[in-house]
């Protein structure tokens, strides 16, 4: 049902091989070049550079700068001539691994330090990082799959779009074996690698906070959950700090329904939206005094609302988030919980790799949680200084 079609540089590889075997392309002939076969195959001339590379790196052929690629000689074969004996002082170039990133999108709250940490890592690994946007966008997410799977990626890194079931496409490459990891989320059920933050543990311990501070009416604010594990994550830490501090979950404080922060729902009418939604909801709930928001836009979003209905930060409501800006300028500071994205990229490259060896699966992780850093800023304040 879910058969991976095979690399086109794999099948471009495998044919050429093929022939060179039963003797279609005899000792020092020259075999297409890379411009014949993407012309023959109707693919890019990556992907045919990449099939030659391989069988250059197996000693196949020869590649000559200037004349083509030739079906390598035996070394002690002297009459077809020295100048197709790859010389032996010459080390075989390996082909640099490619690999596959596909990102929802991101910004300076959360994502660019995870890109450029991946990055970081392939840099030092010589290998080539190729980077594609799916703007949460499932439809997009699988196109870019497929294309990168098709360009000859060795291996994919995926943060998955924001929807009730994950895309087809990764199911292909779970069940098919091709490397993969996922970035933030995880695939219920199935056993797949992923890295992201310990989203309940971080929640807690950010909820934690905000009740030694002597707040108990909570708001939490989030996106619709839809099934999105590191949502779900969060509002399970939420739900067992209340519990392991013998205080009693009031959910009609929450609002679960925030969209203006979903894909190409960030704009001014959206945000408006979302702030007088906001705003009714503190006024309808005045018992309320923290707001613990899943993202950092919607955080913003919150304090506009306070601001807007005449109360202040922190003095009258407490306002806490994840993830946050490296760098503030101005007195204001959100508290936060900082994702460690230049660890998650490492960590993500790293096991990355370990599937793409075939190393010992028993010993390879399937799911790797990073603990979060509570920040303290000045959003937040005890209960007892409020008027």
């Amino acid at each position: 049902m879910f058969a991976l079609t095979k690399p086109l540089y794999e099948v471009l590889y495998e044919n050429i091989k093929k022939d060179i075997m039963s003797g279609v392309y005899k000792e020092g002939d020259r075999v297409p070049s890379e411009k014949e076969l993407s012309e023959q195959y109707d693919v890019s001339r990556i992907t045919t550079k990449k099939a030659l590379e391989m069988l250059a790196g197996e000693g196949l052929i020869v590649r000559q700068p200037g004349r083509g690629s030739f079906v390598k000689q035996n070394s002690n074969d002297e009459e077809k001539g020295p100048e197709l004996v790859e010389s032996p002082s010459k080390e075989v170039k390996r082909t640099p691994l490619m690999i596959g990133l596909v990102i929802t999108d991101f910004d300076d709250s959360y994502g660019t330090a995870l890109i450029s940490s991946i990055e970081k890592c392939t840099t030092e690994h010589s290998c080539f990082l190729i980077l594609r946007r799916s703007f949460g966008i499932s439809d997009i997410e699988e196109k870019a799959i497929r294309e990168l799977v098709e360009l000859g990626v060795d291996g994919l890194i995926v943060f998955p779009a924001q929807a009730e079931y994950f895309s087809e496409e990764i199911l292909k490459l779970v069940l098919n074996k091709f490397p993969l990891v996922l970035v933030d989320r995880h695939l219920k059920g199935i056993s797949t690698a992923s890295v992201s933050t310990d989203n309940v543990g971080a929640a807690r311990k950010g909820t934690e906070y905000l009740l030694e501070l002597g707040h108990r009416y909570i708001g939490l604010l989030t996106p619709p959950p839809n099934d999105t594990t590191a949502l779900e994550d969060r509002i399970e830490g939420f739900v067992q700090a209340h519990a392991e501090q013998g205080v009693i979950v009031d959910r009609d404080l929450w609002i679960n329904n925030i969209t203006s922060t979903l894909p190409n729902s960030f704009r001014p009418p959206n945000i408006r939206h979302d702030i007088d939604k906001i705003k009714k909801h503190l006024t309808d709930h005045p018992t309320i005094t923290a707001l613990f928001a899943a993202e950092y836009y919607i955080a913003l979003m919150a304090n506009e609302a306070v601001k807007e209905l005449g109360m202040r930060v922190p003095e009258d409501v407490s306002i806490m988030c994840f993830d946050s800006p490296p760098t503030h300028i101005g007195e204001f500071q959100l508290t936060y919980l900082a994702q460690d994205q230049e660890k998650m990229g490492q960590k993500v490259f790293e096991l990355l790799l370990k599937l793409r060896n075939k190393e010992d699966q028993a010993v390879v992780p399937k799911r790797v949680l990073l603990d979060a850093n509570l920040v303290i800023g000045n959003s937040t304040a005890p209960v007892t200084i409020k008027k």
